[in-house]
């Protein structure tokens, strides 16, 4: 028998984990591990299978019980989530005790020699510290991004939303394609979804180049050797930076007031207002910065501009500080004048080091929720499709936030969600995969 322990050793590790390596390894330490992982699995089995029933059935309606007594249909999804993956880590460990005792019995008919308890505890002291030691990132990954991740995107597929299908009030059911059904079906959430959908991406578009080009051209500036003190002003313009945003969008919300504002009570005292009705382009002393759509949406760019512009203004200075001066000089001895060296040094070596951080500033903008939600809240509402709840400065994410936070149709809100994945996750990776920094680091 000692000769095939590459075949009996794994198979008595597939019966029952950790009983090839007790029985024929002779590894007792490894062997009562699995066994203990096991024996407490196939304990708390029932718990296992209640929650997976849950999972599956998210409850029973129980109108004749109490509020706080009936089946919550989220947290019994959350449970089945939490069980599901507590079984899959489960199922690969399984599958490591069946190939370990394989490997180790196989090593055994060949060479005859038996790995000993010491040289196990060294090999996991050694070989497999990596992943012991990245084993609690694993789990935290798996119990607070996969799950939550999952979790959403489940929420989908039911009808989780007010006032008919709350928890615990009510029971949430499975009901497969038919939210994603209506968003499409229902009018005004599928004009909704697209006026969205496109103003999202010309806002992070915007934003991004914006941000990005102001950046580059006040860096620029700056580094012109005519400008004494280009320190001072480098301290000013990093003050937008500075200041959290949030604080920084509510004071631009004050001052871009239509009625009480100080930038139009300023335009009033100069005469500005009257002289801009005289030529017809106001029909009274307001100018509606954030309630007229249009106008709304270029002081979002604006503001963003405000705030977003010292972080490539840093961004560039260090990589044209760290640039070499030879390749300039050589330029100027050639007879290239400055635009020239901008265009073809300077500009395209900014682009190689910068695009993955424009196309990752691109992304960040689709999601950016306080760029929007603090200015203008989304607001001025679309007369079109107010029953969407969603404004026309709103993006898919403050779009979201109000379907969950305000309304409970959390269900259209992860749908939404979903929508929003599937066209910035597969954008930024194929951008991000051709840049040449990616592929191969060279120009």
């Amino acid at each position: 028998m000692k000769k095939n322990l590459g075949t009996s050793a794994p198979i008595a590790s597939a019966v029952f984990m950790g009983l090839g390596h007790i029985l024929f390894l002779k590894q007792y330490i490894k062997g009562i591990l699995f066994s203990a992982l096991e024996i407490i699995v196939l304990l708390n089995s029932g718990i296992f299978a209640k929650a997976i029933h849950g999972l599956i059935s998210l409850g029973e309606p129980k109108p004749h019980l109490p509020v706080a007594q009936r089946d919550n249909s989220t947290f019994m999804m959350l449970d089945g989530l939490i069980a599901v993956v507590f079984l899959i880590i489960f199922f690969l460990i399984y599958i490591w005790n069946i190939v370990d005792a394989r490997k180790v019995g196989k090593k055994y008919d060949k060479t005859g020699e038996l790995q000993t308890e010491r040289e196990f505890l060294h090999d996991l002291g050694e070989k497999a510290f990596s992943y012991v030691a990245l084993s609690p990132a694993f789990v935290m990954i798996a119990f607070f991004v996969i799950i939550p991740l999952v979790y959403a995107f489940l929420v989908a597929f039911t009808n989780y939303s007010a006032p008919n299908h709350i928890p615990q009030k009510n029971t949430v059911d499975w009901v497969g394609f038919e939210t994603f059904s209506e968003m499409i079906k229902i009018k005004h959430f599928s004009q909704a979804f697209a006026r969205t959908a496109l103003w999202t991406v010309e806002w992070a578009f915007l934003g991004t180049v914006t941000c990005y080009f102001g950046g580059m051209f006040l860096a620029l500036a700056l580094l012109d050797k005519k400008i004494k003190i280009a320190g001072f002003f480098r301290t000013i313009f990093i003050l937008p930076y500075a200041v959290p945003a949030m604080i920084s969008l509510f004071i631009w919300n004050i001052l871009l007031n239509g009625q009480f504002g100080p930038i139009n009570r300023a335009f009033r005292e100069l005469g500005i207002m009257q002289w801009l009705q005289s030529i017809g382009i106001l029909d009274r002393d307001i100018i509606p910065w954030l309630s007229e759509p249009t106008l709304a949406r270029i002081m979002l760019i604006v503001v963003n501009l405000w705030l977003g512009f010292p972080y490539f203004m840093l961004m560039i200075t260090g990589i044209m500080t760290s640039m070499s001066r030879d390749i300039f000089e050589a330029a100027t001895i050639d007879g290239a004048s400055k635009s020239q060296q901008f265009r073809y040094i300077t500009f395209p070596l900014l682009m190689y080091q910068t695009l993955p951080l424009l196309i990752m500033s691109f992304s960040y903008n689709m999601n950016n929720f306080g760029g929007v939600f603090f200015l203008t809240n989304g607001n001025p509402p679309d007369t079109i499709t107010t029953q969407s709840f969603a404004g026309t400065t709103d993006t898919l994410i403050t779009w979201m936030y109000k379907l969950t936070l305000d309304q409970r149709l959390y269900n259209k809100a992860s749908v939404v969600a979903i929508i929003m994945f599937l066209i910035i996750a597969p954008f930024a990776m194929y951008q991000f995969s051709r840049t040449k920094s990616f592929k191969e680091g060279e120009l």
